[in-house]
């Protein structure tokens, strides 16, 4: 605990707003004021707050409150426990300042009515009503305006409120002095002898302000509506079985290794695998297939997903956080955090485009007060305050970080884990994808077909000794052989000496003898002899699509290991979506080059790249022209992961190993390629969607500023009055939120 040294209230490191810029870490209090002395140290605590600044990245707190950079409200995350309470404050403030502004606004219009309707109120009872009217609606409901306005100023971010503030205070205080001291305004001024009052701009503008806040807080709600159905998807207890009996308990006691009971119509509660019984589980919600999965005992099932009408026992492997659910709500709030590069476009238009406004606004009021047909002062005055307000660039702020929020939400209900906005972006411009075989194009779980031993060494001694170099290997091939030693019941002996070198094979000892498993090339630089024995079998099997794998033993040939497969059903269809939307398609392999074209064949595929280490994928990646970028490299394996972090977008199968998912931008929960047609559908869509909102709130700012300067005066008489003014700016900002929540409607398919 310690005081901060600027406002004297007593903070700690639960309590700060945390901003992170260009990597420099510094702290706010809950006042807004900048904490020195927690210099750059980022306290744990602060690292997934629960609210954040949309606008700000970076900017978190682990309670409501405004921005210290920008002034904006903090959003809280759908991860947080969030009671809405400024959602209903503001709706109260609005509440009061339309019940108090309304009259403000027909005092204030009186002068339109008929001269004998007119003159019943007075001008100086009506305008003191307006004022203790309007002051409340100005200074109580809006006082987070202008709080946030005057904490632009106090730390020259200019922004939004800063134009919302100078508009309401130019026209209240001129008001307030023309009611109070009229005798300082000059003649030119008066109307009937009265200098006039603009109290009902003020209030309206801020009404109205309110009034857009209100509606953009419900529909920036909307945004997280998926990680909300998402996070209701997780049981509240589990039924776990202990010595036969059956216990209800709370989701937070289950512990990996528990055995539970899932019946029909329950959700399962925790990842796992099944051990008794069978049943269809519904996982559209995470991987947005419709159709029931068949679970039967070994099948792997995740929390969250909807048990159907059979009943089965499972095993808890992941509980808490380490559940797909959970992994799934955490990787798409980070995501929906992130800031896409175009983001950039808007950052430096702001960054000059409010002291651009007051320039303007300033420039306005001069040139109507000199130039300007009397009143002078009167149509400078409301003319520059009405190009303050008019130019208010929320919705300019809100365009792109609201489309990739929406985007990373419809992607995650269609299987599509985005772990960044980046990778929406690129996904929108990708012109080529590079796509691993194993586990990418095919099935990942591949048979043994071929077992041929140099004599006299027998079948099963050929593939004991292989599986057993295998045993530890995450390779697919690896797990397709140790697989087929354990259905003939050979005894695997623990290998010594292990070693896995990525993309080419498995060294080990079995029972003291040197066992060598891999690539012809990987055999030859360990001098293994007799490696043409088996070379026309090996490429007649190649062309066929079998990937094989040649045996050693003590320096010598031991035989040959054919492994076969099958490409996914779903790999054609997704294939043809891919080239419908021209994308270039290159497959780039460890595999054997016959084996890969065997398949590339089969796909229609013409650019194909095989016995790649995964050092050599990532330099292919590298070397690829501007003209073929972005690029996206699918993959699932271990020695995907370089090419993977090296990728414009990295893409990681969800049934591949953890290292792939982690290196990857993208991850596609059902292992199915027609995830990336869908990823690439959406990320179109929402860069379609961002240039929509870009494109309508420059055309809104470039084509309000002139109106409300007085632009169409000199031609027709019309001026646009700060109040339409305030409508025109809440509303568009609306309208950016609601056109970006129609991507939640995309059709991916």
């Amino acid at each position: 605990m310690a005081l901060d040294p600027i406002c004297g209230m007593t903070v700690d490191e639960r309590t700060a707003l945390r901003t992170e810029v260009d990597g420099t870490v510094s702290y706010f209090c809950s006042n807004h004021c900048r904490l020195k002395h927690l210099g750059h140290h980022s306290p744990s605590a602060i690292h997934h707050s629960p609210f954040f600044c949309p606008m700000c990245p970076g900017v978190e707190s682990d309670r409501p409150g405004t921005c210290p950079t920008c002034g904006m409200a903090l959003e809280a995350s759908p991860t947080a426990q969030a009671d809405g309470g400024e959602f209903r404050l503001m709706q109260r403030r609005l509440a009061i300042g339309l019940a108090l502004g309304l009259p403000v606004f027909l005092l204030g219009m009186t002068h339109l009515l008929p001269d004998g309707l007119a003159a019943r109120i007075p001008h100086r009872v009506s305008a003191w009503i307006q004022l203790l009217l309007g002051t409340p609606v100005i200074f109580w409901c809006g006082a987070p305006l202008i709080a946030r306005g005057w904490l632009s100023f106090r730390t020259l971010r200019l922004n939004m409120f800063s134009l919302i503030l100078l508009g309401v205070m130019a026209a209240y205080l001129f008001s307030l002095a023309a009611l109070l001291t009229p005798g300082l305004f000059p003649d030119s001024l008066l109307h009937d002898g009265h200098v006039p009052v603009y109290f009902e701009s003020a209030a309206m503008i801020t009404v109205l302000v309110l009034l857009g806040q209100v509606l953009e807080l419900r529909a920036r709600h909307r945004t997280g509506s998926a990680l909300r159905e998402w996070m209701a998807l997780a049981p509240e207890t589990a039924r776990r079985m202990r010595d036969g009996e059956e216990q209800v308990v709370a989701l937070d006691r289950v512990r990996p290794g528990d055995i539970l009971r899932v019946k029909p119509g329950d959700r399962v509660p925790v990842d796992g695998e099944v051990i008794e019984g069978r049943s269809h589980v519904d996982e559209s919600m995470l991987t947005g297939e419709p159709l029931p999965v068949e679970k039967e005992t070994g099948g792997k099932v995740s929390g969250g997903t909807l048990n159907g009408s059979g009943s089965f026992l499972m095993r808890a492997e992941k509980v808490g956080a380490e559940t797909l659910l959970a992994r799934i709500v955490q990787l798409v709030s980070e995501a929906q955090r992130s800031r896409a590069p175009i983001q950039r476009l808007a950052d430096r238009v702001a960054a000059w485009f409010v002291p651009a406004v007051i320039a303007i606004s300033a420039l306005t009021f001069l040139l109507w007060w000199r130039l300007g047909p009397e009143p002078r002062l009167e149509h400078a005055l409301v003319n520059a305050v009405a190009v303050l307000i008019i130019a208010c660039p929320c919705a300019l702020g809100l365009a792109t970080p609201m489309s990739m929020t929406v985007a990373v939400g419809r992607g995650a209900r269609a299987g599509v884990l985005i772990r960044n906005a980046r990778a929406i972006e690129m996904l929108g411009r990708l012109r080529t994808l590079v796509v691993d075989k194993t586990g990418t194009l095919t099935e990942g779980r591949p048979r043994l077909t071929a077992c041929v031993p140099v004599p006299p060494l027998t079948e099963n001694e050929l593939l004991r000794r292989a599986a057993a170099v295998e045993r530890h290997s995450e390779h697919p091939l690896g797990e397709a052989l140790v697989a087929a030693a354990r259905e003939q019941g050979l005894d695997l002996p623990e290998p010594s000496d292990f070693q896995a070198v990525p993309g080419k094979g498995a060294a080990g000892r079995v029972g003291g003898q040197p066992v060598l498993v891999g690539h012809s090339a990987f055999l030859e630089e360990r001098d293994v002899t007799g490696l043409d024995t088996f070379r026309a079998l090996a490429e007649r099997l190649q062309n066929d699509g079998q990937t094989t794998m040649l045996v050693a033993a003590d320096g010598q040939l031991a035989g040959l290991l054919g492994v076969s497969d099958p490409i996914k059903d779903s790999t054609p269809a997704a294939l043809d979506a891919l080239r419908a939307r021209g994308l270039r398609l290159v497959i780039v392999t460890g595999d054997q080059e016959r084996t890969a074209r065997a398949v590339a064949r089969r796909l229609g595929i013409e650019e194909v790249h095989a016995g790649v280490r995964p050092e050599g994928k990532h330099a292919f990646l590298e070397q690829l022209p501007p003209r073929d970028r972005p690029v996206a490299m699918a993959g699932d394996g271990i020695n995907d992961a370089p090419a993977l972090a090296a990728a414009d977008v990295g893409i990681a199968m969800g049934t591949g190993t953890d290292i792939a998912v982690q290196s990857a931008d993208v991850t596609l929960l059902h292992g199915d390629l027609r995830g990336i047609a869908r990823a690439v559908v959406l990320g179109r869509a929402a860069m379609r969607n961002i240039r929509q909102n870009l494109f309508f709130a420059f055309l809104y700012n470039s084509l309000g500023i002139p109106l409300a300067a007085g632009a169409l005066y000199p031609f027709f008489g019309l001026l646009l009055s700060p109040v339409l003014a305030g409508a025109a700016m809440s509303f568009s900002s609306v309208s950016v939120v609601l056109n970006a929540l129609r991507l939640r409607r995309t059709r991916l398919d």
